[in-house]
């Protein structure tokens, strides 16, 4: 049973955006299209957009999420007539038509679920090692290297890497990072974020300091190297 976020703008349930999803024993969790949901994504296997009706604005944020990050793959549904506007350009895993039946459907999210997790190759769990583009992390060892080259980082710095390098793409706030790397108990402020950050940019050293970028009044991500459209697009502080 796999964890499906689906975001419509329509007022009724995913029985009238896709009728068989709701035939399915899979957990459906319904949320508005919109890109707020970076701010806090929740946890999913894989995330339906309804992109039956405004396909500019439909096509607009399939591609601010997949470029951002949402870790899981992305299907759009649309009508007959919608396929003709889908492209490449959108950056969706997969497209289905919203008359599509039970089989298919659970065919499609067995098929993404599937291939995204081949995909990620980040972690080996045989041998505790984490890979995300040219970074190599160890968590037997607690080492770090970018192109077989170590780098000397103290313990929040390489537990901050290696929390952003398992999630590839996902954006974090600073309050979420400071949770996660830091705990409930620590009672600094956000600035601790920026300041790590910084000190890892430094230490990646100035080809490999975008690999964490900034997302403007949101927070941080890891973006693998190569994605050069969206290093572009980010602002390293």
């Amino acid at each position: 049973m796999a964890r499906v976020l689906l975001l419509t703008n329509s007022h009724g349930a995913s029985a009238e955006v896709l009728p068989a999803l709701g035939l399915l024993q899979h957990q459906v969790r319904i949320l508005s299209a919109e890109a707020s949901i970076l701010v806090d994504v929740p946890e999913m296997d894989v995330l339906f957009i309804d992109a039956r009706r405004d396909l500019p604005a439909s096509k607009s944020l399939t591609r601010l999420l997949t470029s951002t990050g949402v870790g899981s793959p992305v299907i759009a549904i649309t009508t007959e007539g919608g396929l003709s506007a889908i492209s490449a350009e959108w950056g969706v895993d997969d497209v289905i038509l919203d008359t599509a039946g039970p089989a298919e459907v659970e065919a499609r999210i067995r098929i993404a679920i599937g291939e995204h997790t081949a995909s990620l190759k980040a972690q080996d769990p045989n041998s505790g090692e984490i890979r995300a583009g040219d970074i190599a992390i160890d968590e037997n060892s607690y080492t770090a290297k970018v192109r077989g080259r170590s780098l000397d980082l103290t313990f929040k710095e390489f537990e901050l890497l290696k929390y952003l390098a398992q999630h590839p793409g996902r954006v974090f706030t600073r309050a979420q990072l400071l949770q996660e790397i830091w705990g409930y108990d620590y009672f600094g402020g956000t600035r601790t974020v920026d300041v790590h950050i910084r000190r890892l940019r430094a230490k990646l050293g100035p080809e490999f300091e975008s690999i964490i970028g900034t997302v403007r009044n949101v927070g941080y991500r890891f973006t693998l190297p190569s994605n050069k459209e969206s290093q572009l697009q980010e602002r390293v502080q």
